[in-house]
């Protein structure tokens, strides 16, 4: 597969609703993910990769990303004595769609991987200091997309990792990607691969709050994804019926509603989603 110009791989991040982690370890999976569906496959350097198999895995995925894959890749965090290892072996690699940082803190660390690497970046936010410094990092060049890490987050406060204890630090990455220009942060992965009303749950709580995107770990994840985040028929009816009736050009209401300028350019972004889905 050849590898894609920046603002093509921008694009591909931007829109994408789901990213489906695989071990940089298990290279027989990787094709296997990528034909899973899902808008991005993420292979994994960090945690799911054991410490005597790190030299392999950086190899795996060279090989894969050099001759007919491509991915995203999850590094190690700056803090690790892997980042750098990381990140030399995905050097001038085509199928290399942009680089994830894992425990990103700061604008220095996003910055220092955008330019080693010259693909775009998503920091993975997983810390008290990584959600005190979302706007720096949402501003720093090269980053295309925040990601929210909210089992090791709610590790470093002390907290449960449930919706409302995680309330504010995901509308804090919300509110500095909006800031930024970005899209919507991509939220953190649910660990119940068997149970498909907790997928949703978590999918409903995110689009609740503005994320719009999600971490999965299981192909079986990427269909719900895509169900949660694609616009309802209700959700398409409504749009259109307020399209029609603004196109008619006298003052609107539809369904009991006053249609202002915040109502029309709600129908037209999620007219615009549908689109993108081929709706």
């Amino acid at each position: 597969m050849t590898g894609l110009t920046a603002p093509e791989a921008s694009d591909v991040l931007r829109s994408a609703v789901s990213f489906l982690f695989v071990p940089g370890d298990r290279p027989e999976r990787f094709a296997k993910a990528a034909a899973a569906g899902a808008d991005v496959v993420v292979i994994d350097l960090e945690d799911a990769v054991a410490e005597g198999r790190r030299d392999s895995a950086r190899k795996a995925v060279a090989e894969y990303l050099a001759a007919r894959g491509r991915a995203c890749v999850r590094v190690n965090p700056v803090t690790s004595p892997h980042h750098h290892r990381d990140l030399e072996a995905l050097t001038d690699l085509p199928g290399l769609l942009a680089v994830m940082l894992a425990k990103a803190d700061t604008r220095s660390s996003a910055a220092s991987v955008a330019g080693l690497t010259d693909v775009p970046v998503i920091p993975l936010i997983e810390s008290a200091e990584g959600v005190a410094h979302a706007y720096e990092l949402a501003a720093t060049a090269g980053v295309v997309r925040l990601a929210f890490g909210h089992l090791d987050y709610a590790l470093d406060i002390g907290a449960e990792p449930t919706g409302s204890a995680m309330l504010h630090a995901r509308s804090t990455l919300v509110h500095a990607s909006r800031l930024a220009g970005l899209p919507g942060p991509i939220d953190g992965v649910t660990t119940a691969l068997d149970d498909e009303q907790a997928l949703a749950d978590d999918l409903r709580c995110a689009q609740e709050v503005g994320l719009a995107g999600k971490l999965l770990i299981h192909p079986r994840q990427v269909a719900g994804a895509h169900a949660a985040f694609r616009p309802s028929a209700e959700s398409l009816d409504w749009a259109r019926s307020v399209l029609a009736a603004v196109g008619e050009g006298e003052a609107v209401r539809v369904d009991g509603h006053m249609v202002d300028a915040p109502v029309l350019a709600r129908a037209e972004a999620i007219l615009h989603r549908a689109g993108r889905d081929g709706q």
